[in-house]
């Protein structure tokens, strides 16, 4: 019978592993299947959700007991989803059965604060991923995302309020308890993000 390795062995060999990784090439590693996993998530989200278009999400976080260890998490909504740092979001539609759009990709919280608080000309390459940066913390995210893709999609919130009556039909309780109200985006200082993940190695790649 072939032992387990626990999660604090496999911890203790990624504390110890002390090889210089390039985090370009990390990144087209982790790349180079994210395709058939939106593939995976579409195929078991796509029966479940009505509508003709919804949002495949892909999130990137930490493990809770392995420290340097990046775990990607898929799923999809009928709704744009609340926007978050490490996330990537593409527009699928079943008519087309295909990704029609990437409606954005956010990089780690210090990185959004300094694309957004700084007036630096970036690369090319991240002045899309700034302009989201911005729009985050002007808490004009949505208007930002419909505009730039033209599209119409509701918010978490929004398509919830619009769906009440069906979703009440279909057995669902509504809550007692008073609607949270939309978060301030006024009152997040840049200057105070800390990213608390900046001495676990390559936590942060997108």
């Amino acid at each position: 019978m072939t032992e387990r390795i626990t999660a604090g062995e496999l911890s203790k060999k990624a504390l110890s592993d002390t090889t210089k990784y390039d985090a370009l090439e990390v990144g087209h590693a982790m790349a180079d299947d994210i395709g058939a996993e939106i593939r995976k998530s579409i195929e078991i989200y796509k029966p479940m959700i009505g509508e003709k278009e919804f949002c495949v999400v892909m999130v990137i976080a930490s493990d809770p007991l392995i420290k340097n260890l990046i775990r990607r998490k898929f799923y999809c909504w009928p709704y744009l989803p609340s926007p978050r740092p490490n996330q990537a979001v593409f527009l699928y539609n079943k008519d087309k059965d295909d990704i029609t759009k990437r409606l954005w990709v956010l990089p780690s919280a210090a990185v959004m604060a300094e694309l957004a608080g700084t007036s630096i000309v970036v690369h090319k390459r991240y002045q899309t991923m700034q302009a989201w940066s911005v729009a985050f913390f002007k808490g004009t995210f949505w208007e930002y995302i419909r505009h730039e893709h033209g599209i119409d999609m509701p918010s978490e919130q929004e398509y919830l309020l619009a769906h009440r009556e069906e979703l009440v039909k279909a057995g669902c309780k509504e809550s007692e308890t008073r609607v949270s109200e939309p978060f301030d985006f006024s009152k997040v200082a840049i200057e105070k993000i800390v990213d608390t993940k900046t001495a676990g190695g390559n936590q942060n790649i997108l």
